[in-house]
């Protein structure tokens, strides 16, 4: 197992890694909508934090030597399903065919009052 970290992407805020590589499959931890430059959630809504969450995945991806071509799995967190429709659009501008497999489910506390945190499954 290697352990994946980059300053590109938040840092964990936990006992935890940002993402570990085994045997080519690399193991994103949910990220959230911090901006790494400032330490902060990025303004906005739902597509706001959709896209800067997808942008801290990639960066992590990237540190690991893959990107979002090669996720194979998501698993989307949302604190409101009727913001589904709309982190949907966003979601659908970071990936193309073969779209990776994919879970959606509704909870009902994400860390730091988030509206959505993505983890995602990659292949290098």
């Amino acid at each position: 197992m290697n352990v994946i970290s980059t300053d590109k992407a938040p840092a964990a805020i936990g006992p935890y890694s940002q993402a570990i590589e085994a045997n080519g499959m690399v193991f994103c931890s949910g990220q959230i909508p911090i901006d790494p430059a400032t330490g902060a959630f990025v303004e906005g809504g739902i597509q706001e934090q959709t896209r800067q969450v997808l942008t801290n995945a990639s960066k992590v991806l990237e540190a690991a030597g893959t990107d979002l071509a090669h996720v194979v799995k998501t698993t989307v967190f949302l604190s409101d399903m009727a913001n589904f429709v709309a982190m949907n659009e966003v979601y659908a501008q970071f990936f193309s065919q073969p779209f990776p497999a994919r879970s959606a489910v509704a909870v009902k506390d994400l860390p730091k009052g988030a509206l959505v945190e993505i983890e995602v499954l990659a292949v290098k």
